[in-house]
């Protein structure tokens, strides 16, 4: 990201004090992690990249709040935080994004692939609507915001970016009686988005000892999967719960 308005528009929407530890996933050669610094109490700027990191040593030498760590935000040991500002890579925005909706923290502002970002917001049934959606609505509230146009990045993606604000929910909107099966059967589902349920949960029934006549008989049995709202998903996991 080269362009500042954006960088200083990111830290606006995530509202910085003093008080704030703030994550960056995928610090480059640190142009946002430098505006991040003078208002927050800390950052902790992560970097796959070990020419990066070199380079981000000499960019934010003189910053003395700055914590940088080499290595994969999804192996790494991260320090607590309870903000992230950042511009991760587009290509691992999925497994950062799962990553992230995991742990506890009280505010993300992100700047994502703008198709993506349309995923986290799509409606029931549409074609963006995916396992993507259904979790992160589960896990926050999710917010779209600025369009960013690809010029702004260096070298320039394909594609332009949206800015997306996530908070966490502090309760769900509504409650599996078993988590673990929701997740897995949302997972397992979204593969086979466009088959009805009773079609597409016959591996699910296998792998969890059941006779695959039971699938005629679960609730939207003759729905397609792309049809079933989030809260449909949580209904279907309790009767495999019970």
């Amino acid at each position: 990201m080269t362009d500042e308005g954006v960088l200083h528009t990111m830290a606006f929407y995530a509202s910085l004090s003093k008080d704030d530890v703030v994550l960056e996933i995928g610090a480059g050669f640190g142009a946002l992690t430098r505006v991040l610094a003078p208002l927050c109490g800390k950052v902790i700027a992560v970097e796959i990249d070990h020419k990066l990191i070199e380079a981000l040593k000499i960019e934010t030498a003189n910053l003395e709040n700055i914590t940088l760590i080499e290595g994969n935000i999804l192996e790494a040991e991260i320090p607590a935080f309870n903000k992230v500002v950042s511009n991760p890579p587009f290509h691992v925005s999925s497994p950062i994004l799962f990553w992230l909706l995991k742990r506890k923290f009280d505010c993300a502002v992100l700047t994502f692939q703008k198709e993506f970002a349309e995923r986290l917001v799509a409606q029931v049934g549409s074609r963006d609507y995916s396992r993507l959606t259904v979790e992160a609505y589960y896990r926050a509230e999710v917010e779209r915001l600025d369009l960013v146009p690809k010029e702004t990045f260096y070298p320039p993606p394909n594609v332009d970016a949206r800015i997306v604000r996530l908070k966490p929910r502090k309760t769900p909107p509504f409650q599996p009686k078993n988590e673990e099966t929701f997740h897995e059967l949302v997972r397992t589902l979204f593969t086979q988005r466009n088959k009805k349920v009773r079609n597409a949960v016959q591996g699910f029934l296998s792998k969890h000892g059941e006779k695959k006549e039971l699938a005629d008989s679960l609730l939207f049995h003759d729905k397609r999967v792309r049809e079933l709202a989030p809260e449909d998903f949580g209904a279907l996991a309790d009767e495999f719960a019970q």
